[in-house]
C-alpha cells in the first residue's frame, strides 16, 4: 500500500532504545510490591519494572543510545545501578546485572502513522500495521484490539457492504490512532521527567479529587483512556478541556485570595510590634546559622583573591616578573590556575603596551 496513489505514510524512530533485565523472586514471593508499576524516573531516561505470573519482574531500561553504548564492561553496568538506581542492584543482583547488560544490544522503537487504511473495497490494515506505538501508555495491543472491535460494529451498521464500511473504518479510526501514538511519546516524557515536578503531583492530586467530587465532569485522561470506550482522540480533546477549566479555576482562586488578604490587611492592619519580635528572633538564627558562616569565609576568600590580583597587577607594572610568580607560587589548584592566568594575560597586555610606545 505504500506505493499506492495518495497514501500517507510516516515511521519515526526515537533516539532511546530500552532493554529488558530480570528480577528473580526472593524466597518464592515477589522481590517488590505486585500491585503497582514501579517506575524509576531520571529526566532524560528512565527505568520500570512490571510483574509476571511465575512473580519475577521484569525491568526495562529506557535510554538514549549513546548512553547505552558508552557501558562497555561489567564494572561500569554496576557503576552506572550504583549511581542512578541503588536500591535494585541487590534485588536483580550483581553477576545478573553484570552478565544481562550485555546479552542482547538495546532495541529500537517506532511510531507508525499511515492513512487511509483500505484499498478500494478488498484491503483494510489494522493493529501494527496500521499504527504501531512506542509501548509508553500500555495501548498498543488494545488499539489493535479496538480497530478489530470498531470494524465488527462498522459491518453491523452498514449491513456488511465493504465498500461502505472500509472508508468508513478508515474514517473512524485514522484520528483515533494518530492520537494514541501521540499520546504514547507525551507519556514517555511524563514518566520519565514530569513525574519528578512537584507541580506535575499536586495537579494529578487535584484531578483525582476534582474527579472524586465531579465524576461526570473531570476525568484524568489515564482513566478515560484505559477504562473507557472513549475515542482516543475524543480523550485528549476532553483533557484539553479540562486542563484549561482546571487552571482557569487555579488563577481565580489565588487572584481571589491575593485580593482577599489585602482586603483583610487594609480593613485590619497588623499591629507592627507585635511583628518586630519574630523578626529580630529570626535574624538572630539567621547569624547563628552554618549558611551564614560559610556566606562570610567564602565574602573573606573572595577578599583576599581581589588583594593578591591587585597586588599582581602592580607587580606586572613595576616589571618585576619574579616578585610576580614568587608570589603566585603560594597559589596551587584551581585558584592557583586563574591567577596565573590572570597574570600571564596582564603580562602579555603589558609587553605589548611597551613595543607599542617604543614605536
Amino acid at each position: 500500500m505504500t506505493f499506492a496513489s495518495r497514501f500517507n505514510y510516516s515511521q519515526t524512530y526515537i533516539p532511546h532504545g530500552y532493554m529488558e533485565l530480570s528480577m528473580p523472586p526472593i524466597n518464592g514471593e515477589f522481590a517488590m510490591k505486585p500491585d503497582y508499576l514501579h517506575i524509576w524516573p531520571r529526566n532524560t531516561f528512565m527505568m520500570i519494572a512490571l510483574p509476571n505470573l511465575d512473580k519475577t519482574f521484569t525491568c526495562t531500561l529506557f535510554m538514549p543510545f549513546e548512553e547505552f553504548e558508552k557501558i562497555t564492561t561489567g564494572d561500569e553496568v554496576l557503576e552506572f545501578f550504583q549511581e542512578y538506581f541503588p536500591d535494585t542492584i541487590a534485588l536483580i543482583g550483581v553477576d545478573a546485572l553484570k552478565t544481562d547488560y550485555f546479552r542482547l544490544p538495546a532495541q529500537a522503537m517506532v511510531s507508525i502513522k499511515c492513512s487511509p487504511y483500505h484499498t478500494g473495497d478488498k484491503c483494510v490494515l489494522m493493529g501494527d500495521a496500521a499504527h504501531a506505538v512506542v509501548p509508553f501508555y500500555g495501548q498498543g495491543m488494545n488499539a489493535g484490539f479496538e480497530d478489530c472491535i470498531v470494524f465488527d460494529e462498522i459491518m453491523d451498521q452498514l449491513n456488511e457492504d465493504f465498500s461502505a464500511v472500509l472508508p468508513e473504518y478508515t474514517r473512524v479510526r485514522v484520528p483515533d490512532d494518530h492520537a494514541i501514538a501521540d499520546l504514547a511519546m507525551y507519556n514517555y516524557i511524563e514518566m520519565r521527567a514530569h513525574v519528578n515536578s512537584k507541580w506535575f503531583l499536586f495537579r494529578k492530586h487535584l484531578d483525582n479529587i476534582l474527579h472524586f467530587l465531579m465524576p461526570k465532569t473531570i476525568t484524568p485522561l489515564y482513566t478515560m483512556v484505559t477504562f473507557t470506550r472513549t475515542r482516543y482522540h475524543e480523550a485528549v480533546e476532553n483533557w484539553q478541556w479540562q486542563n484549561k477549566m482546571v487552571n482557569r479555576g487555579l488563577l481565580f482562586s489565588a487572584t481571589g485570595a491575593v485580593l482577599g488578604g489585602s482586603y483583610l490587611l487594609i480593613k485590619n492592619p497588623p499591629d507592627i510590634n507585635k511583628l518586630l519580635v519574630p523578626a529580630e528572633k529570626m535574624w538572630d538564627r539567621l547569624v547563628t546559622s552554618k549558611w551564614w558562616k560559610s556566606l562570610l569565609v567564602m565574602m573573606k576568600t573572595m577578599e583576599e583573591e581581589l588583594k593578591v590580583t591587585l597586588f599582581l597587577g602592580r607587580c606586572l607594572l613595576l616589571h618585576d616578573p619574579d616578585m610576580t610568580m614568587g608570589r603566585m607560587g603560594r597559589w596551587t589548584g584551581a585558584r592557583g590556575r586563574s591567577l596565573r592566568l590572570r597574570c600571564s594575560q596582564a603580562r602579555r597586555e603589558q609587553i605589548s603596551c611597551s613595543k607599542q610606545r617604543r614605536n
